[in-house]
């Protein structure tokens, strides 16, 4: 995920419906945005207007999960599979990928799979492949909504229908930077009421968690799930942990020229070979043992990750500069507790602040002995080590975080959206963070 280092972020919750114009006196002069033309809902591959760069970036992913089911309770047909056991989406062709990620105006950069899913690294963050449900994550100026429609058509082709759409989003902070549908919640949210190969089958709701002053998280569900069936994606949970001004010596791991060049090394070799010494020396390799790798090092910065483990995925992706780095972590992987990942995954990037959310049915959640978004006091802050620079100037050998702001929400039939802000608390005296580490055996309870 290649980057460029973002100004100063700012929430675009007040500039829902509008397109911030900067004008001469200080202040964003605020105009309606024009209402779309047929053209748009007719031309998706196009992925509307192209943008030229405007010198920052958006690092938080838009995040796209579709679950379909075979038509009419239908079986697979014996030529439903093919000779590799691969059905369903699997079944799609790398063209048929590449379409769609056009659409969301990404590339594939390489992919790995097993028995259960197909891994893809993006050049704009990440697309996960399953039998019946397909997760496409993607940032900065995407157009992600506008594969919805084709993702749909292919899936008819292959006997599939749609069985339950989520998409998701924290706020921008460059919301002024997005192509149409992105340029707000509301306008992302018409696309879908209005497009005529969309209308009919998403009739979904959308929604906003989180203080509109500050970090929030803005969801669209649309629930045409049949509850007697049973596909992989019935006990659905999605733990995403996005965090901002990451430690600037791990923020250093992924700079590409940080690294020497070998001769005789071709460009592939050196890329390969740089990428899994930045997965090692950053401890990334350490947050999903077991599983395979998928690790990708960008020039001039940046960095992206998938890990496939079973029926699981994780994914890492870094915009590293210094002043706005950003750091998110994505897992579905079906645990009894997240304390332990949450733990490492924290004290691996050491951010200032992050966003955490959890999305899940309430079967899935059930699952969950161990919440680490609704514990209450003491046992909500997060104690990690603290480098060794924090630790020689401060005295202090370990960091703690506190949530600042909470809120859940229960969606349609059975999903439930939780999602919570925490902020490191630099002034806080050693005696202070080992009582907090004490009452929680070092980690989120």
């Amino acid at each position: 995920m290649s980057t460029t280092s973002p100004n100063e972020p700012h929430d675009d919750s007040s500039h829902e419906g509008t397109i911030p114009k900067v004008v001469t006196g200080g202040f964003i002069e605020e105009q309606p945005q024009a209402a779309p033309t047929d053209d748009f809902y007719n031309d998706d591959d196009n992925s509307g207007e192209l943008r030229e760069y405007t010198g920052v970036f958006e690092g938080p992913e838009k995040t796209l999960e579709v679950c379909f089911r075979h038509k009419n309770g239908t079986v697979p047909l014996p030529n439903d599979v093919e000779l590799d056991g691969r059905t369903g989406l699997r079944r799609l062709s790398r063209d048929d990928l590449d379409r769609i990620c056009a659409r969301a105006r990404c590339t594939i950069l390489s992919s790995v799979s097993n028995k259960f899913l197909d891994a893809y690294v993006l050049s704009e963050s990440s697309l996960f492949v399953y039998p019946y449900m397909l997760v496409l994550k993607t940032c900065g100026t995407t157009t992600l909504l506008r594969c919805i429609a084709l993702l749909i058509d292919f899936g008819r082709k292959l006997g599939l229908e749609i069985d339950w759409v989520g998409y998701s989003r924290k706020n921008f902070n460059f919301p002024g930077d997005q192509a149409f549908p992105h340029q707000s919640f509301h306008q992302e949210l018409d696309y879908l009421h209005s497009h005529k190969n969309l209308c009919e089958r998403l009739d979904g709701s959308g929604y906003t968690l989180g203080p509109v002053t500050s970090d929030h998280w803005f969801v669209f569900v649309a629930d045409q799930t049949i509850r007697s069936r049973a596909l992989e994606s019935d006990t659905d949970r999605v733990l995403n942990i996005m965090m901002f001004d990451i430690d600037e010596d791990v923020a250093n791991l992924f700079f590409y020229d940080n690294y020497e060049k070998k001769k005789g090394e071709s460009k592939e070799e050196e890329t390969k070979r740089i990428s899994d010494e930045q997965t090692v020396k950053s401890g990334i390799s350490a947050l999903c043992p077991g599983a395979i790798f998928d690790p990708r090092a960008f020039e001039p910065c940046g960095y992206s990750m998938n890990a496939i483990l079973f029926h699981s995925y994780s994914t890492i992706h870094i915009t590293p500069e210094s002043g706005s780095s950003y750091c998110s972590f994505e897992t579905n992987q079906k645990v009894g507790s997240y304390k332990s990942l949450i733990s490492n995954v924290i004290r691996t990037f050491r951010p200032k602040r992050f966003v955490m959310t959890l999305m899940a049915d309430e079967a899935g959640l059930h699952q969950v002995k161990e919440n680490p978004l609704t514990s209450s006091g003491e046992a909500s802050k997060i104690v990690v080590a603290a480098p060794r620079a924090v630790a020689e100037s401060t005295g202090a050998n370990q960091m703690m975080y506190k949530r600042s702001t909470l809120a859940s929400i229960k969606v349609e039939d059975d999903c439930c959206c939780t999602m919570g802000n925490w902020v490191l608390k630099p002034d806080l005296t050693p005696e202070q963070i080992r009582r907090a580490s004490k009452s929680r055996g070092m980690s989120v309870a």
